[in-house]
């Protein structure tokens, strides 16, 4: 299995006791859909299988699990901060209906003064708000996704029209 045949869903952050258990942080925002049986490491970028004995999901983004055949300490710990892996095909199904803020990337920026600003090629996601990056004439530009900010979103189009704050698309043109 290759990278373009999977998803990403998150890494390995650390190991747990002695007997190999790790914890695995989701960076997938539906980890509670996915089906976990086997895991795709990516180790010397090829991805290795690992299957899964038990896991146990938390409520905070992220699950305990063992994997077969890694049962120590010595043998959990080359694992740590690995990315994981999941084939395509075990991706979760949405409803079309279910728009989010990080389906904004690869949308084209409009702002209702400076007209188009380049496509988001990023959204993160902090504690307090959602942040667009957008390759801005090959500089970053990073404004907060709020509603205050945002006068529409065209899903079909893939566009996102704003109103940005007067003097922050100057402070990325300098």
């Amino acid at each position: 299995m290759t990278i373009d045949q999977s998803f990403y869903i998150g890494y390995i952050s650390k190991t747990r006791g002695l007997k190999g258990e790790l914890q695995l942080f989701f960076e997938f925002e539906d980890y509670q859909d996915l089906d976990i049986d086997v895991l795709f490491v990516e180790i010397n970028k090829k991805l290795v299988p690992y299957f899964v004995e038990n896991i146990k999901l938390q409520s905070n983004s992220t699950a305990y699990l063992n994997l077969e055949d890694v049962d120590h300490i010595d043998k959990a710990q080359p694992l740590v901060h690995k990315k994981l892996y999941l084939p395509n095909d075990k991706m979760p199904e949405r409803d079309p209906d279910d728009f989010r803020l990080t389906d904004l990337k690869g949308f084209l920026v409009i702002d209702e003064v400076h007209g188009e600003l380049g496509e988001i090629v990023e959204v993160q996601e902090l504690p307090q708000q959602f942040i667009a990056r957008v390759d801005f004439n090959g500089k970053e530009l990073m404004f907060p996704l709020n509603d205050d900010l945002i006068l529409g979103i065209d899903p079909e189009e893939e566009i996102i029209e704003v109103d940005l704050p007067e003097g922050l698309v100057e402070l990325y043109s300098e």
